[in-house]
């Protein structure tokens, strides 16, 4: 990457730099690596509650920043199962490991044909190179 930004080639990727790992019916979801290095030192998270159900591209937290707030959205629909706790304590990781201990929340998938839109690690790739 020229940027130098890390792209999972597992993940699937949304135009709005959400990345979704999906096992089962359970999505996780977080920023990408290129978010967190656009936004900077992250010092604070806002998440959904469990049990929330979302719309494909609904906002669904925001990510606050030393210099900047940006809105997080869903890049399926579904029912928040998980919220990642560790995040609101210390939401640092998301700079340190936003591909690991950063994660976002996890969502119980409303419908598998969401998955097709969301972009391969190469079209991510190559929408952030035109960045």
């Amino acid at each position: 990457m020229a940027d130098g930004s890390e792209i999972p080639e597992e993940l699937k990727y949304s135009e709005d730099h959400e990345w979704l790992a999906f096992e089962g019916k359970t999505g996780t979801v977080g920023i990408t690596d290129y978010a967190q290095s656009q936004l900077g030192d992250i010092v604070f998270v806002e998440l959904p509650e469990v049990g929330q159900q979302l719309e494909r591209g609904q906002v669904f937290g925001t990510i606050e920043a030393v210099k900047t707030v940006a809105e997080v959205y869903a890049p399926v629909s579904g029912e928040v199962v998980e919220v990642n706790a560790a995040v609101q304590e210390g939401a640092e990781v998301i700079n340190a490991e936003p591909y690991g201990a950063g994660w976002l929340i996890k969502i119980r998938l409303a419908d598998p044909k969401e998955l097709s839109p969301l972009l391969s690690a190469g079209d991510y790739a190559a929408l952030i190179a035109d960045l």
